[in-house]
């Protein structure tokens, strides 16, 4: 790691840069409403403004403030996010509001420290909004600031890990302590989320056009390809599951997703690791017969579906099961008939309304689904 010391001008050079040439027609960027910035932090997290700005116009449009966020139905808020994934951050969205309306009579707390004691809210995410909503000086610590900290320190080893965090974390701290009393704060917030997502970038950083290029420990030393560390890639695992599509009387069988869980709190198709165990609650339900029940009523295979999330890829086998029940059966423990012409209205995983959409050709959202 390097010895170098912070050198003077550091977070004012990237506040005048931001300020002439960073990023300033982001839609959350013309409020101070803590209620607006804290939504906006959340979603970026994990996920890129481009695909974020579409989400945050529709969202505020159906939960325009904390209230509303509240006391909406979970089944609301999930649809609403339905697509952006990592979807326990929907939830702990809800749950941060009602936390807010209820403790601390609606209004956000203003510091750093108290924020972060809310679901979803980590340091970093609490000291944007801080800075943004109401100028205070704390430093942040996302994914683009440790890339910049890391090959403007020559910092060696994976940021993931916690010691080579916490020294990012220290760098970051001694940049804001050497700054002038002054500093625009929102700026210089902006500015480093900004550096990193359009000049310091992972694979092709632009260094002409940093404004830490004099002394940056990356650049003297050529070494901005591989700073910061790259984790050690390990093999992705494999995941396989068999779904049920069963379909009567114009409904389809859904199950609510367990919190916590990759997809918890959306509605989900009914999931089975054999094809034994799938056709045994079919016939379970009554909507077919064990002898009969590939045959008569048809239960067709469909082409299987891949979907990667951050740690393992799923690979989805799905059976389609049209039930000649005159009625509907009584539905499972945490199940549900979804009407067929509700579907684009219930929120469900990106992948499964993509598979959906091929046998029932509903409109569905743009699928921005990474986890």
């Amino acid at each position: 790691m390097s010895a170098l010391t912070p050198q003077s001008g550091f977070a004012q050079r990237i506040v005048e840069w931001q300020q002439r040439s960073g990023r300033h027609d982001l839609p959350w960027q013309s409020t101070r409403d803590p209620y607006h910035i804290w939504l906006s932090e959340i979603m970026l997290q994990q996920t890129q403004a481009s695909t974020v700005i579409p989400y945050y116009l529709s969202f505020l449009q159906t939960f325009p403030n904390l209230n509303v966020l509240a006391d909406a139905k979970q089944d609301d808020v999930m649809h609403a996010w339905a697509g952006l994934g990592y979807y326990a951050r929907a939830r702990n969205l809800q749950r941060c509001a009602q936390i807010i309306m209820r403790d601390h009579a609606g209004h956000f707390p203003q510091t750093a420290a108290a924020l972060s004691q809310l679901p979803g809210i980590g340091p970093s995410t609490a000291a944007a909004i801080a800075a943004f909503a109401f100028d205070e000086r704390q430093p942040i610590l996302d994914g683009n600031v440790k890339r910049v900290l890391a090959r403007y320190f020559g910092v060696q080893g994976d940021p993931s890990k916690r010691g080579i965090e916490q020294a990012l974390w220290r760098h970051a701290h001694t940049v804001l302590d050497a700054a002038p009393a002054e500093l625009n704060m929102s700026a210089y917030t902006q500015g480093q989320m900004d550096l990193g997502a359009q000049v310091c970038t992972r694979h092709k950083p632009n260094c002409t056009q940093c404004p830490l290029n004099t002394d940056c420990y990356a650049r003297q030393h050529a070494c901005q390809h591989t700073l910061p560390t790259p984790p050690v890639r390990r093999p992705v695992p494999e995941r396989h599951c068999l779904m049920l599509i069963l379909e009567c009387q114009a409904h389809l069988l859904l199950y609510r997703q367990p919190s916590p869980g990759i997809w918890g709190g959306l509605w989900g198709l009914p999931q089975f690791d054999t094809l034994d165990t799938l056709i045994a609650a079919c016939v379970q339900m009554g909507v077919a017969d064990r002898a009969t029940a590939i045959s008569t009523p048809p239960l067709l295979p469909l082409a299987g579906v891949t979907h990667g999330f951050t740690h393992f890829r799923l690979h989805i086998e799905p059976w389609w099961l049209r039930s000649q029940a005159r009625k509907l059966p009584p539905p499972p423990a945490d199940g549900t008939w979804i009407p067929i012409h509700e579907l684009t209205n219930t929120g469900m995983p990106a992948p499964l309304k993509k598979l959906l959409n091929t046998l029932y050709a509903a409109p569905t959202e743009t699928a921005h689904d990474d986890c």
